[in-house]
């Protein structure tokens, strides 16, 4: 079987050492091409709460080696950035077999997008709960070892299929692995708690949820995944079981359910853990927030719902990206006042 997985940062580099370490086969392939020169001479350093990893180097292939070498994938997993994934997709697609399959490992409801490239036919959904952050390339530090790490993975039509079991079979090397009849259901989810974490937390550069005190910051966080839950429900997506929280636990109005997700991450992943769209900002790079809050915004907007909320991350956000704003605790009152929070 050939194996490829696409990007090696946080999420993409902790998978790849994890099935490196497994001997399970693979290749590798990320956008940036430093990235690709540190692994193919130094393989990656994963350090874990418990222990260091040194993976050998190994197949990594920059991205015009594979114009140059014309392989075939059977499974290519795609660990990017939501707003890489189109062309990181349009890229991969004639090196994935006709009976091949791709999983992608990343935030955000892309996976229509991906479809409309390669056939519906050829994905498999997943969700994945792994905490780990990177700043310099095959270095990364990894939170959530495979055993606090939870992946769930889904055909789309609920079906589980033999190749779902070898997409688990694989990923058992990395975390715990669930079966979701409903995967774009978790899907959405998963992008409740993330518009609630990642550019909340990023537009004050937290490297702590500490900040959580802030009772104005806690209150911006429960009115943003309040909004997500109800365009969610608008668009046909329930609140699906998810981080080991059953369909009970996960019972109640918009705000309970909100309060129960982020208490849930917090002891999952911890009180100090930087998110990936807070080193977005501190490397000056575009964030996911668009794809994430901004689809929130998008869609609320068309079912005339209030996103008071997520439209003030957005534009706070995009003001930071532009670099004409700071990422401060001080956007924490810019915030409620752009969404009317008293």
């Amino acid at each position: 079987m050939e194996i490829l997985i696409v990007g090696c940062g946080a999420i993409g580099g902790s998978v790849a050492a994890d099935f490196l370490m497994a001997g399970v086969p693979i290749s590798i392939t990320d956008p940036w091409s430093n990235v690709i020169t540190k692994v193919q001479t130094e393989g990656l350093h994963i350090s874990l709460p418990d222990r260091e990893i040194q993976t050998p180097s190994n197949n990594a292939l920059y991205l015009t080696d594979l114009a140059r070498l014309n392989p075939r994938f059977d499974v290519v997993f795609l660990a990017a950035k939501a707003q890489d994934a189109k062309w990181l997709t349009e890229f991969i697609k004639p090196y994935l077999k006709q009976d091949g399959v791709m999983v992608p490992l990343m935030n955000g409801m892309m996976n229509e997008s991906i479809a409309q490239i390669i056939g519906k036919e050829r994905l498999i959904g997943s969700v994945i709960e792994l905490s780990a952050e990177s700043f310099e390339p095959g270095i990364i530090k990894r939170k959530t070892p495979p055993s606090k790490t939870w992946i769930a993975i889904g055909e789309f039509d609920g079906q589980i299929t033999n190749r779902l079991k070898m997409i688990q079979h694989l990923l058992s090397n990395s975390a715990t692995i669930d079966f979701s009849n409903q995967i774009e259901n978790a899907k959405w989810t998963k992008l409740v708690t993330n518009a609630m974490i990642l550019a909340p937390f990023a537009m004050i550069k937290a490297g702590s949820y500490d900040a959580f005190a802030d009772q104005k910051m806690r209150q911006l966080v429960l009115q943003i995944g309040e909004e997500a839950i109800s365009v969610g429900r608008a668009l046909g997506y329930e609140i699906e079981k998810i981080f080991g929280l059953t369909a009970d636990d996960l019972a109640g109005n918009p705000l309970e359910i909100s309060q129960k997700l982020v208490d849930t991450l917090v002891g999952h992943i911890g009180k100090k853990s930087q998110n990936a769209t807070t080193q977005d900002v501190i490397k000056g790079r575009l964030t996911e927030t668009r794809y994430i809050n901004g689809l929130i915004v998008e869609q609320g907007q068309k079912l005339n719902i209030s996103v008071k909320a997520n439209q003030a991350i957005c534009q706070i956000i995009e003001q930071i990206e532009t670099h004409t704003l700071e990422a401060t605790p001080s956007n924490i009152a810019l915030a409620c006042e752009l969404a009317k929070i008293d």
